[in-house]
């Protein structure tokens, strides 16, 4: 695909008409039907701003890569993710004990520690994500 199928593809996907987008861009929509047309070439910051618009990544529209989709701005970080697995670890300690982990008076097998653990590290992920959607600024969401 060239890169403007793939423009026209993500902007009918989006449902977007070519002056909606034309507008975002500060530019006449004939021009940028040009641009979908491949008759003109959009400079790297246009580029770039029709990427934003269509939630997608440069790389894609210029055929370097096909996944279209790039990350969103509250995705985990590698260091989110090392916080986690630390939160993680030391609330299974905390529970390690023998009286502190059990159900109606009897300890827990396996199977539920591990079933346990795994619904304690979704939670951790599910409120990190909630907290960067929640409090990162405007100017830094994508």
């Amino acid at each position: 695909m060239s890169l403007g199928q793939r423009i026209k593809a993500l902007r009918k996907q989006a449902k977007l008409t070519q002056k909606q987008i034309a507008d975002q861009l500060g530019m006449g929509s004939s021009n940028f039907g040009h641009i979908e047309n491949d008759r003109v070439t959009p400079s790297s910051a246009d580029l770039q701003k029709i990427a934003d618009i269509l939630d997608t990544t440069t790389d894609y529209l210029l055929g370097r890569t096909n996944d279209f989709k790039s990350d969103p701005y509250y995705a985990l970080t590698d260091q989110d993710e090392r916080d986690i697995a630390k939160k993680l670890e030391a609330m299974m300690n905390d529970l390690d004990s023998d009286s502190s982990l059990s159900f109606m008076g009897e300890p827990m097998d396996e199977e539920d520690r591990e079933l346990l653990r795994i619904s304690l590290e979704n939670t951790l992920r599910m409120s990190r994500e909630m907290a960067k959607k929640k409090f990162t600024p405007k100017k830094y969401r994508k």
